[in-house]
């Protein structure tokens, strides 16, 4: 029978995306079955600027067989509990998007529901008292999860704050001990077959390079993905205005917090990361409501410490590739499309998109049934997320700008609608098709942005009021005797994985 594996795969482009595609792709496949190249030129620059992620990273992670506590500290990394919004629902307005869970879930039916009943009867605390993750982000204290039976201490989830440079030189050690082969140069031509798969990439140095199968990290520009393969894009600026970003690294001010901090502004958001060495901010907005030059001085007015760089603007567009997977070349990062990182979830696009690749894995016969069917699920993903995102934006009751007004009446996706519609009227969220967003995450946003349902779910009044208060006292005892156990998190880090 005739062999028909893989035997050669080209990644185009390094970065966050290229690094991780070739430390995944060389950690399943044995070097001596399929041969994974990387091709990258360092006169081209990369987007990264500092990386928030989500918890999902962990199975990135464990799938490479990466030390935590090494990784962190290399990266010069810090954890990450949440996403504190301010300024979204209006001005002065603050929550948190927090990990993990909230509360306790009692008699089959979420936690959030209860508090949502109490919260009306004056009976509740807010809903931060209620939630581990939220609570510490206050305390600015951070652990791993232990064994502690019960305790809401068994069950932490975090994700990290990375430099983004360091994260790739990182993985780049990691893939070239596994067996991967980096090409340094810049692809300047694609060789074509008569059918339209790539063969082969020449590079400014006249080297030609074959393979069966192109993964594409070229970032916005989609070299292979668009520019030879003309796949089309996607283009959502009508649900997501903005169009440009500026971005500065500063100095720290103290100790670093938990969390990733949101601020919304007159035409955008600004976002704060830390870092152990530095906290990496950047200003998103749409030129249409501001000029580069204002957006530059939003963004320096607002830092906390002294900026370390000269402020460098980026101009992208919202959308995506009409098909991620396209012949025998697959998109990733930036290549695929763009979703701005107000969620931190361009990382775990690209270790989704790894995930999804392996379970269609192809043949030399690339099977188009199972390149429409990667295609349509990482459709779905985008768009859910997309959802997610306008979301922020129009559940909102500022209108103190021309921004802010456009977002407030702009249309949305329907699917968005009828999610609203239904929380305002019971507090439910029907999560389709196991979305990246659960239901507590649409809930501690939906009602972060002031959407308070009318109701809450049915079987709540079944529970007996006085035995639900008792309850709850109990929880928000519980929820934080368990944040006083924790230590801060300067200290965990300065224990376990501080940076050299």
């Amino acid at each position: 029978m005739k062999d028909k594996r893989i035997k050669k795969i080209i990644i185009v482009g390094g970065g966050t995306a290229g690094y991780m595609a070739a430390a995944a792709l060389t950690k399943v496949l044995s070097a001596d079955n399929c041969q994974v190249k990387l091709i990258e030129s360092e006169q081209i620059g990369t987007v990264g600027v500092g990386e928030a992620t989500i918890p999902q990273i962990q199975l990135y992670n464990k799938l490479i067989g990466l030390d935590e506590n090494d990784f962190v500290r290399k990266t010069k990394a810090t954890f990450k509990l949440a996403i504190q919004f301010c300024d979204w629902d209006k001005l002065g307005g603050s929550y948190y998007h927090a990990f993990g869970d909230v509360g306790k879930d009692m008699e089959g039916v979420q936690f959030y529901h209860y508090w949502l009943k109490m919260r009306k009867l004056g009976k509740a605390a807010g809903i931060d008292d209620y939630t581990l993750s939220s609570m510490a982000c206050e305390k600015r204290k951070f652990m791993r999860s232990m064994d502690a039976g019960n305790s809401p201490l068994s069950n932490i989830a975090y994700a990290f704050h990375f430099d983004a440079g360091l994260y790739a030189l990182y993985l780049r050690e990691l893939s070239e001990k596994a067996g991967l082969q980096r090409v340094e140069g810049k692809v300047v031509d694609t060789e074509l077959s008569d059918t339209g798969f790539i063969q082969s990439v020449t590079l400014d140095s006249g080297e030609v390079h074959e393979a069966d199968f192109f993964i594409d990290c070229s970032g916005f520009r989609g070299l292979l993905i668009e520019e030879a393969m003309k796949t089309g894009y996607d283009d959502w600026s009508e649900w997501l205005p903005c169009n440009s970003a500026v971005t500065v690294p500063c100095e720290n001010a103290g100790d670093p917090i938990p969390y990733t901090r949101s601020t919304a502004k007159k035409a955008g958001w600004q976002w704060r990361i830390p870092l152990q060495h530095r906290i990496g901010n950047g200003y998103v907005y749409c030129n249409k409501f501001t000029t580069d030059e204002e957006a530059k001085q939003t963004l320096l007015d607002g830092l906390d410490g002294k900026p370390l760089a000269e402020p460098r603007v980026i101009r992208f567009t919202t959308g995506k590739r009409k098909q991620f997977w396209n012949k025998n070349v697959l998109a990733l990062g930036l290549a695929a499309g763009f979703m701005e990182p107000l969620e931190s979830t361009s990382i775990h696009l690209v270790q989704a998109a790894l995930s999804k690749l392996f379970t269609f894995f192809p043949t030399l016969s690339f099977d188009q049934v199972d390149i429409d069917e990667y295609n349509r699920q990482t459709v779905f993903e985008w768009e859910r997320i997309r959802d997610f995102l306008v979301l922020h934006y129009h559940a909102t009751e500022r209108d103190d700008s021309e921004f802010w007004k456009h977002c407030q009446t702009m249309p949305i996706p329907p699917e968005l609608s009828h999610k609203i519609e239904q929380f305002k009227r019971n507090g439910r969220v029907a999560r389709t098709d196991n979305e990246m967003f659960n239901d507590l995450s649409w809930f501690e946003v939906m009602y972060g942005q002031g959407i308070i349902p009318d109701s809450y779910h049915a079987l709540v009044d079944n529970f007996p009021e006085d035995e639900l208060e008792r309850r709850m006292q109990g929880i928000q005892k519980v929820m934080a005797n368990s944040v006083d156990y924790m230590p801060s998190h300067q200290t965990f880090i300065d224990k376990n994985c501080k940076a050299d």
